[in-house]
């Protein structure tokens, strides 16, 4: 079985508490396909023997262990207490690094010229391709470079990095993609550091906490490491998150130092149009939130309880009694990283179904409750053995406003349907531009680029296509990405750069656009709602093939309604407002009551030997009602569609008959009998025309339904 492998040295904890073994032997890594059988032990007789013992697999059935089960208040009450503990915790305030670093003229110089000469020359190269005229044949050479620079100076510049690489309107796209490789693993710092750390924040010796802990950490990143332990009092294991010491004092350094360029950036160099300064303190805030682990605590809680009702969804709880600000204590989850495939296939899971899960999560994170993990890479993503999808690692969390959520949505229905006008002004909802800038120049480069990308179909989109070339637009214009959703694309490149080590042809678009079409179909927002009618109705006409496309993606969703698909459009329909709507509905009721009464009649013709055709429609050689064949054909292949979106509403897995109930109500209504009337009026009148035109043998001058 491919688990998250046990450490190789223990610490166990007799029942002398001044006898400590250690069982050492070379460290595991963090993931193992078969990991080597190695013996848990931990407090035994007065002797201090050690006892081989099974380690406790964890979600087997954590009910006897899960805090789900402790009275509220109980943890409420622990929850409290570790927050008194975090009370202290940093939180970033560009004033005072100010105040602090001032003061301290030689330090900050030791590490401005530490900073310099990595930065300065990798400056003065750039400047050197530019006099050549070198940038665009260097520019993959210069992003390798600025990916290392980054990487040797350390946790700031890594986390810096990682930042920029979520950034298309500030880095080109070589840039983008040679920083997203930026690993923030570092060494590890002593594991006596960590061991004082613990018992300092919590309080109380480490014997009394752990019947066992990992003598070395299982992982290390760059703001703090991870042992695996388990607890005393419970024999729950457990993570045990410790956060780097002095790490407080190096970013804070070097955010006062990145600060101050950020300044001089915003006063001298026009090229960029972004407000370096207001980025560098928006990241500055997000790193300081990340160091504060009840905090991080609190972010898994509220993802817990957002998330995980999806069985296929698996996140850690929190144990608030051994968590404070520099220490963090959740669950332990056993599991494979996403990317490593053949470890998960030799469980008997698939890849691309982990993906969907993360796909349809992170759909419902960035679109529906807005609250989002905002550093999904591969090592906060686990298979478990049982197949759920594990999400670790809460520092980093980011929201997408509410009035942004309608607004993605809106923009990739407009994507779809090639209206580059109403693309381009969705940047105004999605907060890209101000509301000041003209959007008419940017019009031609989103049709330039997205004629080209969507020759293909919706299912053939490739996700990191469409990133690099909105990237490319949001480079040349004067746009201003908000954070969050610099971090949407990142999350989403990162699950279709997943899925793609196992499906070449995977794409993250076709897996997402049933949930698209759902909430266009559903949702009851005003601007969604809009969205719906404006890709329906084109030009005073019902488009009969999206409605049919939106609910054959819509009902690949496992959470579609079709008894909701008919309410919003229905109630703006009814409304006050409703009344241009109430024409084109009317139209539309009309021509298709039509072709169902008159379709009926034509396939009967056809079905008819010529002495009946001859009796019942007097010899008539044009058909039914003197109609022609192109208008027989348009008006049968109108009636099959509503038929067909009738077929596709009733075998919706929760259909129910009753969805009609509202639209018989409402019928009661003064507002809703004045619409019956005009369309049974409409209805009339042109059935009273094509009667009349048969009577006397006219050719029609209806003019015939298209679909």
């Amino acid at each position: 079985m491919n688990t998250l492998a046990l450490p190789s040295a223990i610490t166990t904890f007799p029942q002398n508490k001044h006898c400590i073994r250690r069982v050492i032997s070379p460290r595991a890594a963090l993931v193992e396909a078969k990991p080597r059988p190695v013996p848990a032990t931990r407090g035994g007789g007065s002797g201090g023997d050690n006892v081989p013992v099974t380690v406790l697999r964890v979600r087997e059935d954590s009910s006897s262990f899960s805090l789900s089960s402790r009275d509220r208040a109980d943890d409420m009450q622990a929850e409290a207490r570790a927050m008194a503990r975090a009370v202290n915790a940093s939180v970033y305030t560009p004033e005072y690094l100010a105040v602090k670093y001032g003061s301290r003229p030689i330090k900050v110089l030791q590490r401005a010229l530490e900073i310099f000469s990595g930065l300065g020359s990798f400056a003065f190269k750039l400047w050197l391709d530019q006099l050549n005229g070198q940038l665009d044949q260097n520019q993959r050479l210069r992003a390798v470079e600025l990916r290392q620079i980054f990487t040797r100076l350390g946790p700031t510049f890594v986390k810096l990095g990682q930042g920029l690489s979520t950034r298309p309107d500030l880095c080109p796209p070589a840039y983008l993609e040679e920083l997203s490789e930026l690993q923030d693993a570092l060494p590890t710092f002593p594991d006596a550091e960590a061991f004082t750390c613990i018992e300092r924040e919590l309080g109380r010796p480490l014997d009394s906490i752990y019947s066992s802990i990992s003598a070395s950490p299982i992982a290390a990143a760059s703001l703090g490491q991870v042992y695996k332990a388990q607890l005393k009092y419970s024999g729950q294991v457990v993570a045990v998150k410790v956060q780097r010491p002095g790490i407080e004092e190096a970013i804070g350094l070097d955010f006062y130092l990145v600060r101050g360029l950020g300044f001089f950036i915003n006063k001298y160099v026009d090229i960029i149009t972004s407000d370096v300064l207001a980025l560098i303190d928006e990241f500055a805030r997000r790193v300081y939130e990340e160091l504060n682990y009840v905090q991080e605590g609190q972010n898994a809680r509220r993802f817990k309880k957002l998330y995980a009702d999806k069985e296929d969804v698996l996140v850690p709880d929190i144990f608030w009694d051994y968590t404070s600000g520099k220490v963090l204590t959740m669950e332990w989850v056993e599991g494979v990283k996403l990317n490593q495939q053949d470890a998960i296939e030799r469980q008997g899971l698939k890849v691309l179904d982990l993906v969907n899960t993360g796909i349809q999560c992170s759909l419902r994170q960035l679109l529906e409750y807005g609250y989002f993990h905002a550093d999904p890479h591969p090592g906060n993503l686990l298979a478990t053995p049982d197949g759920k999808l594990a999400f670790l690692d809460f520092g980093m969390m980011s929201e997408t406003p509410e009035q942004a959520r309608s607004a993605i949505i809106g923009h990739v229905v407009h994507m779809v349907n090639r209206d580059y006008e109403a693309m381009a002004r969705d940047y105004y909802a999605l907060d890209f531009l101000s509301p000041d800038v003209d959007v008419t120049p940017i019009v031609p480069a989103l049709r330039n680029f997205f004629d080209d990308a969507l020759n293909s179909t919706v299912s053939e989109l490739n996700f990191k296509t469409i990133v690099d070339g909105l990237g490319a637009v949001l480079y040349q214009y004067p746009f201003n990405v908000p954070a969050y959703y610099a971090l949407i694309l990142r999350s989403l490149t990162v699950l279709e750069g997943l899925a793609l080590y196992a499906d070449p042809n995977f794409k993250v678009l076709a897996a997402s656009y049933p949930y698209f079409a759902k909430r266009l179909l559903t949702d009851p927002n005003p601007y969604l709602r809009d969205a719906l009618i404006e890709l329906l109705f084109k030009d005073g006409r019902f488009r009969w093939n999206r409605l049919e496309n939106l609910l054959v993606q819509g009902k690949k969703d496992k959470d579609f309604s079709a008894k909701d698909a008919l309410q919003p459009v229905l109630k703006l329909l009814l409304g006050k407002d409703g009344e241009e709507l109430r024409v084109l509905v009317i139209k539309e009721a009309v021509r298709v009551t039509e072709a169902v009464i008159l379709g009926s009649v034509v396939e009967s013709y056809n079905s008819m030997n010529e002495l009946m055709r001859t009796l019942i429609f007097n010899g008539n050689a044009t058909g039914p009602f003197a109609m022609s064949t192109a208008e027989q054909e348009s008006m049968l292949e109108l009636r099959a569609q509503v038929i067909r979106i009738w077929g596709l509403l009733r075998s919706s897995e929760n259909f129910d008959p009753s969805i009609l109930q509202p639209i018989l109500q409402v019928l009661q209504e003064p507002q809703a009998r004045n619409l019956g009337g005009r369309v049974v009026g409409g209805i009339t009148q042109r059935l009273a025309a094509r009667l009349l035109q048969q009577v006397l043998r006219v050719p029609p001058s209806v003019s015939a339904p298209t679909s």
